[in-house]
């Protein structure tokens, strides 16, 4: 098995498991495709199919398990935030809430498992997990590719684009909290 076999085996399973690094393995191996050690094509799609699996896998943890889960999950403060924030949404606009979840952190986790809790078709969840994890799984390899096209030393591209991805996670969470103060008030 050479590097990037390798490289991207790594990709999938990070990509699989919950609350593992996923964003700075998409980053490390975006650098390593500006670099010419792999597919950015293949990054996407590798980092996209485990993501995937492992929404479907957590959408039938909060299908057959979900209350209990949730309770869990509502108990550390920085996800009981996300989870309010998610809850509220889902109920009116589902599609397109799982899609921005994606790019809070653990919302791509908290949102398959609430969905499931409320048992929403499985089919309405999978196309709306497949867009979200699709366009934020190459958000992220394009930001790396980014970053190692602009600074060839690995090291420094990779914290260049942490940082770029820091700073707008950041952001993003930020006006999701401002909104939601706004709308209990």
């Amino acid at each position: 098995m050479d590097a990037t076999t390798a490289g991207l085996v790594v990709l999938f399973v990070v990509s699989l498991v919950p609350l593992l690094p996923t964003e700075v393995t998409i980053l490390g191996m975006g650098i390593a495709a500006a670099q010419g050690g792999t597919s950015l094509a293949a990054v996407i799609a590798v980092a996209s199919a485990g993501c995937l699996v492992s929404d479907q896998a957590l959408y039938a943890l909060g299908r057959y398990g979900g209350s209990h889960v949730l309770e869990r999950i509502g108990r550390r403060r920085k996800l009981a935030a996300g989870l309010e924030w998610l809850d509220g949404r889902l109920q009116q606009h589902p599609r397109p809430v799982l899609v921005v979840a994606r790019w809070l952190p653990s919302g791509g986790t908290v949102g398959a498992l609430l969905a499931g809790s409320l048992r929403w078709p499985m089919g309405e969840f999978f196309t709306a997990s497949a867009v979200g994890v699709t366009l934020w799984t190459s958000y992220v390899a394009f930001l790396g590719y980014a970053g190692g096209q602009l600074i060839t030393e690995p090291g420094i591209s990779l914290l260049l684009s942490l940082g770029v991805a820091l700073i707008l996670g950041s952001a993003i969470t930020y006006g999701i909290r401002r909104g939601a103060s706004a709308s209990r008030t």
